[in-house]
């Protein structure tokens, strides 16, 4: 599989580790608050990395680096990922998936088969803005209603997360996704920064004072609800 980008360390993708994140391209997803533009909408543009690279640079980093972070775009619609898991995770280094839920089958065979460490899940909204949220007429929600249970079952270690904008999130809405995810493990609260390689237009994230309501209310469904990035 091709990789659109790479970043070669970094300490915040990967609770506690020290990690490189790589990000492959394209996504069944178009968020119009996406940050990632680039790997979505323009993938022509982005810059290409092929396993190989990666690999090789890897081995150079044993020792030095203790996981890597995978990331999008969206990993999971690439139906090669397994191969490329797992000659990352023969040289010992742990793995953290990003995804959007939207492929259940994928991540539990990943998880089923040991190749996956930490999932970080986002959770776009309350489930009745989930289409909107998401840059689709309409939604179905099934798959990403079985990778929510699947992770609430506690089958690897976890997180959801919501980013956080004023355009389609309010207190309530947040207080309904919390719902969703009712006594998940963590739930994080990220307040959306303009990356300025944007699908949509003004856009805009909330101030700290309604971000914190925002915590307030999911916190009595989620009690580890924490504010990211504020």
């Amino acid at each position: 599989m091709l990789l659109h980008g790479f970043q070669k360390m970094t300490l915040l993708d990967f609770p506690g580790r020290v990690a490189c994140t790589v990000f492959t391209g394209g996504c069944n997803f178009r968020c119009p608050f996406c940050h990632n533009a680039l790997l979505v909408t323009e993938l022509d543009e982005a810059e290409t990395y092929t396993e190989e690279y990666i690999i090789d640079f890897l081995k150079k980093r044993t020792g030095l680096l203790d996981g890597v972070a995978i990331t999008g775009g969206e990993p999971l619609i690439n139906n090669d990922i397994p191969q490329f898991i797992e000659k990352i995770k023969a040289l010992g280094f742990e793995v953290k998936l990003d995804t959007n839920g939207s492929n259940p089958d994928m991540l539990r065979r990943l998880v089923g088969d040991g190749l996956v460490d930490y999932v970080a899940v986002d959770i776009k909204n309350s489930k009745e803005l989930y289409a909107k949220t998401i840059g689709l007429e309409t939604y179905d929600l099934t798959d990403v209603e079985k990778t929510v249970d699947f992770l609430l079952a506690d089958n690897v270690d976890y997180e959801f997360r919501t980013t956080v904008v004023k355009n389609f999130h309010t207190v309530e809405s947040i207080e309904s996704a919390a719902e969703w995810i009712s006594g998940a493990k963590r739930y994080f609260l990220q307040n959306f920064t303009d990356s300025g390689n944007l699908i949509g237009t003004d856009i805009c994230g909330v101030d700290k004072e309604e971000m914190e309501k925002m915590r307030e209310a999911a916190l009595k469904y989620v009690p580890n609800t924490i504010l990211r990035g504020i």
